[in-house]
C-alpha cells in the first residue's frame, strides 16, 4: 500500500486515519464480491447474519445491532427487511421490552452464513492478513481494540441525538 497522503492544513497524525480509512475500503472492496457472488450479500447484510451467528441463540435487537455496526436504524431496518423477505431472519417484538424488536437467523440464514464463511475468510487473508506478519497482526489487533474500546466507552450511538449530546 502507498504512504497515505495528508493535506497540508491537516496535522501529520492524521496519517493514521487516512491509512486506516484507504485500508478498510480496501478490504471492503475485496470481500463484497465474493459475497455478491456466493451469498447474493451485501457486505452490511453480511455482517448482519455473521453478528448473529455469533450469539447462541442466533438473536439480538434492532438496536444493538445499528451500535454494533454504526449503521443508521432506517438503513438497517431496510437490509434486515431485505434478508427477513429471503428468509434469511425473522423480526419480531422483543417479550423482554415493547419498544424493541427481535431479529433472529433462521436455518436458512445460518445454511448461508456457512457457506459464504470459507470464501470470506479466504478473502480476507489475501487482501489483509498475509500482508503481515503474525506479531504485526497481533499487534494491530490490539491496537485496533484499543481504539475501539475507547470509542466504544462513548455513548452508543442509539442514545445521542442528533446534535451529538447523550438523552438523557
Amino acid at each position: 500500500m502507498s504512504d497515505s497522503v495528508v493535506p497540508p492544513t491537516l496535522p501529520p497524525e492524521f496519517g493514521v486515519y487516512f491509512s486506516l480509512l484507504e485500508v478498510s475500503a480496501l478490504v471492503q472492496h475485496g470481500v463484497a464480491r465474493q459475497l455478491r457472488d456466493e451469498g447474493g450479500l451485501s457486505f452490511t447484510q453480511f455482517q448482519i447474519l455473521a453478528i448473529l451467528g455469533e450469539h447462541a441463540s442466533r438473536q439480538s435487537t434492532m438496536t444493538a445491532l445499528a451500535d454494533r455496526l454504526v449503521h443508521s436504524r432506517s438503513g438497517l431496518t431496510y437490509q434486515v427487511g431485505r434478508l427477513e423477505e429471503a428468509g434469511l431472519v425473522v423480526r419480531e417484538p422483543s417479550s423482554d421490552d415493547e419498544r424493541s424488536v427481535n431479529v433472529t437467523l433462521t436455518p436458512l440464514g445460518a445454511a448461508l452464513l456457512e457457506r459464504v464463511l470459507p470464501g470470506h475468510v479466504e478473502v480476507v487473508r489475501e487482501v489483509l492478513v498475509d500482508a503481515l506478519e503474525p506479531s504485526d497482526r497481533e499487534e494491530l489487533t490490539r491496537l485496533l481494540g484499543r481504539v475501539a474500546a475507547f470509542m466504544r466507552a462513548r455513548p452508543p450511538r442509539s442514545a445521542r441525538r442528533a446534535g451529538g449530546s447523550a438523552q438523557g
